[in-house]
């Protein structure tokens, strides 16, 4: 079929749908009656024909356009005035509500049967009066009302005519008779009202609101109404309901077609149920209250419906009362403990043989022969169960239903009993899985509490142990503050000696000196007495010259030994802290050292990264390289002819620098590496070194640098300090 059937006439059905299955059929049957179909499968192309004025009716397929349909649905009937029959296979309550909002006009379920259809049609445009002056007389209302009782007759859906003088049924086709459980005469005895319970589900009295629906209709309002209707055998009947009035010779008569969705009502109730019991499984709550749970609603499914959970022993024999809320207290007392067996009733044999039992008729069955007197006491008739299985080996009890007569599971029975069986499976699962956890649990704290008390006993014993030996370190440490008492006074006793050795001799020089100079200054004074001589003066000149010259040299050295003895502590408060860049910082402290260097062999080395910036104090890093610098010269090239010192710095990381200073020259021996920045620690006493270099250098580093330092040597290989120091140095 093409999209469209131009040109449109002025009585045309239009379809909007994404397919076009059964539109032949349905056109063929819509001419009979004189009107026309257009097709479209897009929502503008329906909206553009709308606009032309020709279009009596529209069959909108829910699926074209998801939600949009509704839109769609709004447009055509509230901009256009047009009446909009929605097609859907299983419209929810939900989604039925959303359209009666939107304006549709009703529903049109799919696949639709073509005479149910053009029924629908007819009838919609009928209430409407929107025939064209070219229809032809079969389609007036008035022919269209004598033959009601044929279009009753062939309809699918439950149609009732109704006198709205009486409340009323005059008519009623064969589905209505099967939807009521009563014939035609009988309902013709029975106004509206009487077919229903006398509350709705909204708990209004259902005279009330059949009095409200006819006022409504009567009124001008098209919609689907729902309403509770009641079987002949006292079972209900949940309904949407639609009303359309007629008048035949000056009767009002009011067209009612109805749609039983009970099972719709009790298809969702049940899988609400299902998510709040597995909410309440997933919450832990307890078994009890679960299978309570469960088996209220899934008797609600049926109102002769009584049902009950047998669980199984752990030991696979015995059958253990459940949870059976409706049945007889005592009824469940007295199966409890039963044995389970090829012909205990339905429940039992249902465990033993680990399927399916169904008993339609207990009076009759050889499974029930036992116990026949005991269902017969309480009115049960029918039992079916089925087990509850954790796997293929494994039973944890039954699912029954009972109904107090003689009755055979259909197969949505049959689907109920088999949803709850699952249900119940998992409650029954998760419960012993909790109880296992449980008894692990406590086994686990079992043994944490065994554990604990052994790891108390050990931690006395340790504690005892501790205290043992912190005793014991604590005279440790006592004998080894004495016994670096000993060691320090021993090297202080060598170290003041050396230096007495150091200082005693420039001094003794100076002393010895003026001694002399004194001595020939009194025989000078004597000389100038008994008349000086003018050699005797130059004499006396020469001698006080290279006097004074031995006394600046010697007096100077002791200065410069006692200088080194206080550069033991580094102070920072006295230091001064700025910003410099290493390598011009490195450069400018070596240039007047290297200049400064006996050795004309000796090479300075520098190979320090640029752009290296330090917050630090450059005095002190100064004076520590300077240390090492003249460690180097003096123990490391100390009778040699030359070499290098190789002076390098590097970043490492983004906070840290490593500056090393390197020499090729004689390197340390073993024994003393480790004692190198001891204080006043020197291979070369009385030749020069105090002792006392390498120390102030490791306690610049250590301290006021905020780095540590590191020592590299090999006697004829050479020596290496590396220092490693923060960019910025600590406050």
């Amino acid at each position: 079929m093409n999209q469209s059937h131009p040109p449109v006439k002025r009585q045309t059905i239009l379809i909007v749908s994404g397919s076009e299955n059964g539109l032949v059929a349905l056109e063929l049957a819509l001419a009979e009656h004189g009107l026309g179909l257009a097709y479209v499968n897009r929502g503008d192309a329906a909206l553009s024909l709308a606009e032309e004025g020709h279009v009596a009716l529209v069959l909108l397929d829910a699926a074209l356009a998801g939600s949009a349909s509704l839109e769609l649905c709004e447009r055509l009937a509230r901009r256009n005035g047009l009446p909009v029959l929605i097609m859907s296979s299983a419209p929810s309550e939900d989604e039925r509500e959303r359209a009666r909002q939107a304006g549709a006009a009703g529903y049109v379920r799919l696949p639709f049967a073509t005479a149910d259809a053009v029924n629908n049609i007819l009838v919609e445009l009928g209430a409407r009066g929107l025939w064209s002056d070219g229809a032809p007389a079969s389609l007036d209302p008035a022919n269209l009302e004598i033959n009601y009782h044929t279009l009753l007759a062939g309809s699918p859906d439950s149609i009732l005519l109704l006198n709205v003088a009486d409340r009323r049924p005059i008519d009623a086709n064969a589905q209505a008779e099967t939807l009521f459980g009563r014939s035609v005469a009988e309902l013709r005895h029975k106004e509206l009202a009487q077919l229903c319970p006398p509350l709705q589900q909204d708990g209004r009295l259902s005279a009330d609101v059949v009095d409200d629906l006819i006022e409504r209709v009567l009124g001008g309002e098209i919609r689907v109404f729902p309403l509770s209707f009641q079987h002949a055998n006292g079972r209900l009947i949940d309904c949407e309901i639609r009303l359309v009035p007629l008048e035949k010779d000056k009767h009002h008569l009011l067209h009612l077609r109805l749609l039983d969705v009970t099972g719709q009502r009790l298809a969702e109730a049940l899988r609400a149920g299902q998510n709040k019991l597995l909410e309440m499984i997933a919450r832990g709550a307890p078994l009890h209250a679960t299978l309570d749970r469960l088996v209220k609603l899934v008797e609600t499914q049926s109102p002769e419906l009584l049902c009950s959970v047998l669980l199984l022993d752990e030991d696979g024999k015995r059958m253990r009362a459940g949870s059976a809320p409706s049945l007889p207290g005592a009824y469940m007392a007295a199966i409890d403990g039963m044995e389970i067996g090829p012909m205990v009733g339905s429940c039992g044999t249902a465990m033993y043989r680990r399927e399916a039992v169904i008993v339609s008729d207990i009076m009759h069955d050889p499974l029930w022969e036992p116990y026949r007197g005991l269902a017969s006491a309480y009115g049960l008739r029918a039992c079916w169960s089925m087990p509850i299985m954790l796997n293929e080996g494994t039973v944890l009890g039954s699912f029954a239903m009972y109904y107090r007569e003689v009755r055979h599971p259909s197969t949505e029975d049959q689907r109920l009993i088999s949803v709850a069986t699952h249900l119940a499976g998992i409650a029954i699962e998760r419960t012993r899985r909790e109880a296992e956890l449980q008894q692990h649990r406590k086994h686990l704290e079992e043994l944490v509490a065994d554990r604990t008390a052994a790891l108390r006993h050990a931690k006395e014993q340790a504690e005892q142990t501790n205290a043992e030996l912190a005793r014991a370190l604590e005279h440790l440490s006592l004998t080894q503050d004495e016994l670096v008492r000993r060691d320090k006074l021993a090297a202080l006793g060598a170290i003041v000696a050396g230096v007495a050795h150091e200082l005693n001799t420039p001094i003794g020089n100076s002393l010895m000196v003026a001694t002399t100079m004194s001595e020939r200054t009194n025989g000078l004074r004597e000389d100038v007495s008994a008349g000086l001589r003018r050699s005797a003066l130059e004499q006396y000149l020469q001698q006080a010259g290279e006097a004074n010259e031995l006394l600046v040299r010697n007096l100077t050295r002791t200065a410069k030994l006692v200088a080194s003895f206080k550069q033991i502590a580094v102070d920072t408060a006295s230091s001064q802290r700025r910003r410099f860049t290493l390598d011009k910082f490195v450069a400018e402290l070596v240039l007047p050292l290297a200049a400064a260097l006996k050795h004309p062999d000796l090479r300075v080395v520098q190979e320090v990264a640029p752009h290296l910036e330090m917050d630090s104090y450059p005095g002190p890093l100064g004076q520590a390289l300077s240390n090492l610098f003249e460690n180097s010269v003096l123990h490391g090239f100390g009778g040699r002819p030359g070499g290098t010192i190789t002076i390098a710095g590097r970043a490492v990381g983004e906070d840290e620098v490593e500056l090393s200073l390197a020499d090729d020259g004689a390197g340390i021996a073993p024994e003393h590496q480790g004692r190198v920045f001891d204080p006043f620690f020197t291979t070369k006493l009385g030749a020069g070194g105090s002792g006392l270099g390498l120390h102030i250098t490791h306690n610049i580093v250590t301290g006021v640098l905020g780095g540590r330092i590191e020592l590299h040597s090999a006697p004829g290989a050479g020596t290496r300090f590396t220092l490693h120091l923060p960019l910025v140095a600590p406050r």
